[in-house]
Order: C-alpha cells, then structure tokens, then sequence
C-alpha cells in the first residue's frame, strides 16, 4: 500500500479514495501549499467560463468526464464571489446579500473543468424542513457525485473557529471526501488578527486530523490567494491527465 506525501484523512480509521490517492502520489500536496512557490508549468489560464446548469437533484447534474472542483460553505462566507474572483467574471455566480439565498446545485464550465456552487448549510432561519432539504442536497453531491474530484470548504476568516464547521469537516473525514480549507475574507481583518483566527482555526482541526488538509487563504476584495487556488486546481488536473 502505497502512503501519502503529506495530507491523510483520518477519522479514527479512514479509507482513502483510489482517485484521490493516485493524485497524491503523483503530487505533493501539502498544508503549506498556500505559502509556497508552485511548481513550474501549473498556471492556469481562464480562457472560458459560462453557466450551464442549476438543478436540486444530483441525478439531474450534467453528464461528462470533466473534473468537478465544488464550493461549500456556511451561509453568507462568500462562495459566489469567490467564484467570480477566480474565473474573472464578475456576476457569473450570483451573490446576495441575503444570507441562505442559494439552494441549488449550480455548475460553471471552466476551461476543461467544472466548478460547482453548493447550497450553504447551517442557515437557522431555514426552518427544520428547509435545513433537511438543503442537507439532502449537499450530502448526495458530495457523496453520490463521481465526478467531484475536490470538494472547497469555505471558513470566515473574520470568526472564531464555528462548530457547525468543525462537524462538517469531520463527516467529510468519516466519508473519506477529499478536501481543502478556503479562508475568506482575509481582507477584513487588521494586523495579527487574520493570523491569529487562522491559527485557532487550526489548532481545532488537529483535534479531529493526524495531518492538517491543505489550506488557502484568500480575498474577493483584492483577488489573494487566487493564483494558489488556480494553480492548486491546475495540479490536479495535470495528474488526472497524466494517469489517462
């Protein structure tokens, strides 16, 4: 059995998906990628971004063997500005104001690739039935979905670590989803302050993980962290294709 560079999922004992292993062997993935130099040649250029589809159901997404790189979050974390800031479309996904507006599946084609907008979750003011809904939503993707080849959790840099993510990063841990930590906001925060949350942040994570999953930070307002992301998207894909 072959081990894992850097990043392994682990909840007591975890199986790790071949897919995602085969990636990891063919490319480092650390939890300072974010902070590093990427490798030479792993720079992606965004020469086509459209919306294709909306739906609730996973059984309706499109059919197709492009790899799947899905956006989750809390409510109001900023997943569609994000969206619009890596693709360099302003308005491609739609942002609100209010939170918990999103409440489908919505998939932008990107290059040769897509990129996914999930429902946000722990939104309170849903209601119990609209909470269920939205959690059956986001499980069946996130499970069901073959072509989901990284799943990007969304953290407020500006709070303090939320229970309702640490729980979430554990059930993705429990089903051997592979994943990466995006910190928004970064922009809002002065001084050590952003530092500091991202610290805690990650101090809390080691309770639940033996390694820490890779993780960004980034800023809508002034496009940080959106080079590593791209380019962390773009590793991946070059070992996909190196393994066709």
């Amino acid at each position: 059995q072959n081990k894992m560079n850097s990043f392994i999922f682990y909840a007591e004992v975890q199986p790790i998906f071949a897919f995602w292993a085969k990636i990891v062997q063919t490319y480092e993935i650390s939890a300072t990628f974010a902070t590093r130099k990427t490798q030479k040649g792993n720079k992606m250029d965004i020469t086509n971004a459209e919306f294709v589809i909306s739906n609730t159901d996973v059984r309706k997404c499109p059919a197709g063997t492009f790899p799947e790189y899905a956006f989750i979050g809390r409510s109001n974390v900023g997943k569609s500005s994000l969206i619009n800031m890596l693709t360099g479309r302003k308005g491609l996904a739609m942002t609100s104001a209010t939170p918990g507006k999103t409440m489908l599946i919505n998939h932008f084609l990107i290059n040769k690739l897509v990129i996914v907008d999930l429902p946000g979750y722990g939104y309170a003011k849903r209601g119990q039935k609209g909470q269920e809904q939205i959690k059956r939503i986001i499980e069946s993707y996130i499970l069901q979905r073959e072509q989901m080849t990284c799943l990007f959790v969304l953290i407020d840099s500006r709070l303090a670590p939320q229970a309702i993510d640490l729980e979430f990063t554990e059930w993705l841990g429990e089903n051997g989803v592979p994943f990466a930590i995006v910190f928004t906001k970064a922009d809002k925060l002065k001084g050590g302050r952003l530092n500091t949350h991202i610290n805690e942040y990650l101090e809390q994570l080691k309770e639940q993980w033996e390694e820490l999953p890779p993780y960004f930070i980034t800023s809508s307002e002034n496009r940080m962290g959106r080079k590593e992301l791209l380019d962390y998207i773009e590793s991946i894909n070059k070992s996909l294709n190196s393994k066709q």
